[in-house]
């Protein structure tokens, strides 16, 4: 599945990384920890977290994340959505909470 339809499906926001929303998702990891997200991340994947600071952004990069996705309603920062602009990572949000987000996103990704 690629972000974009993943964005189509849920509905959700994005908010800046239009570039990367052809990307393939391979699968996601939710987490608000970056160590924990730097140890667990596989390129491709979909990050869900509650975090929006500009180093979900470092992080994304590093990893090579398929997209961030952003919960609870939440918008990242000015200094976030500036970094943003530079990268070729997707940065979306949801009103839905994690653990709603990570159950819809996992029937997706088993159906795709």
């Amino acid at each position: 599945m690629k972000v974009s339809d993943l964005v189509k499906e849920l509905n959700l926001t994005v908010f800046c990384g239009e570039a990367g929303l052809d990307a393939e998702i391979s699968g996601g990891y939710t987490s608000d920890l970056l160590s924990d997200v730097m140890g667990h991340i596989d390129e491709g994947m979909l990050w869900i977290t509650m975090q929006t600071h500009q180093n979900i952004l470092a992080v994304a990069t590093l990893k090579d994340a398929a997209a961030v996705l952003i919960v609870n309603g939440a918008s990242p920062d000015e200094e976030t959505l500036d970094k943003g602009k530079d990268e070729n990572v997707p940065l979306l949000g949801t009103q839905l909470s994690a653990f709603e987000a990570t159950g819809k996103i996992y029937h997706l990704l088993q159906q795709a």
